[in-house]
C-alpha cells in the first residue's frame, strides 16, 4: 500500500531535510523518493513537469504536489495538527523566523557548503563573502535562542525545522559552531525529539557521510 506522503528528496539536500524530519518526527506514513540531483535529475523535462522550478523538496500527497520547504511545512502544521502556530502572534513569529531562514540563514550557509564539499574551487573571495554572511546569521539565531528554548518559545515548530535544515552538515560547511554555544544546545534538543535521524541517514542518496 503506498504511503500517504511521498516525498521528492536527496540526502544532501538540507531543505529537503527540513519536511522529512518533520515528517518523521510527526509519525507520518511516507516515503522518500530519491532525486537524483547531481546527475542533473531536477533539471530534466519529466522532472520540471512535476515542479517548474526544477527544485527539491517536492511533496506529494492527497493530488497536490507542493515545493518549497516554507510552504510545505506550513501545509503539514495544518495536516498533521503538530508543531504549527497557537495563535495569529505565533503565526506571524513563525513566519518571520522561515523568512529570516529562506533570505539570510539557509541562503548563505547551504551555498557555502556547496562550495566547500562539492566542487574544487578552494577558499577565494567568494567563500570569504558567504562566511562572513553565515556567521552574522548565525550570531543572530544565536543571540535569539540565549533566551528562548526554541525559536517559538518552549517549544519546537516549523521554524525550528526550517532554521535547523542545513546545521547538521557542520563539517562541511567548515565553520566552528563553538562560536554560537546556544545554537548547539538547540541542536542538540531538536535532535533528542523521537523520529530524529542525521540527513544522510534519513534520505536516500550517495552518502559522502565517514
Amino acid at each position: 500500500m503506498a504511503a500517504e506522503y511521498q516525498l521528492y528528496c536527496f540526502d544532501k539536500s538540507g531543505n529537503a531535510y527540513k519536511v522529512a524530519l518533520m515528517l518523521n518526527v510527526s509519525g507520518a506514513d511516507w516515503r522518500p523518493r530519491f532525486v537524483d540531483f547531481m546527475h542533473g535529475e531536477t533539471k530534466s523535462e519529466a522532472f520540471r513537469k512535476l515542479n517548474p522550478m526544477g527544485e527539491v523538496p517536492l511533496l506529494q500527497h492527497d493530488g497536490l504536489m507542493l515545493s518549497q520547504s516554507g510552504v510545505i511545512l506550513d501545509y503539514l502544521a495544518e495536516k498533521t495538527g503538530g508543531f504549527g502556530a497557537e495563535n495569529d502572534a505565533q503565526r506571524r513569529e513563525i513566519l518571520r523566523w522561515i523568512l529570516f531562514d529562506n533570505h539570510k540563514l539557509t541562503s548563505y550557509i547551504a551555498t557555502l557548503r556547496f562550495i566547500r564539499a562539492f566542487t574544487e574551487r578552494g577558499e577565494n573571495e567568494v567563500t570569504q563573502f558567504f562566511e562572513a554572511r553565515a556567521k552574522a546569521a548565525l550570531k543572530v539565531l544565536n543571540s535569539h535562542l540565549q533566551n528562548s528554548s526554541f525559536a517559538i518559545g518552549d517549544r519546537v515548530t516549523i521554524a525550528d525545522f526550517s532554521m535547523c535544515g542545513y546545521l547538521y552538515f557542520q563539517d562541511e560547511i567548515g565553520i566552528d559552531f563553538a562560536e554560537y554555544p546556544h545554537i548547539i544546545r538547540w541542536l542538540a534538543d531538536i535532535q533528542d525529539l523521537e523520529g530524529w535521524a542525521h540527513p544522510y541517514d534519513l534520505m536516500p542518496g550517495e552518502s559522502i557521510k565517514a
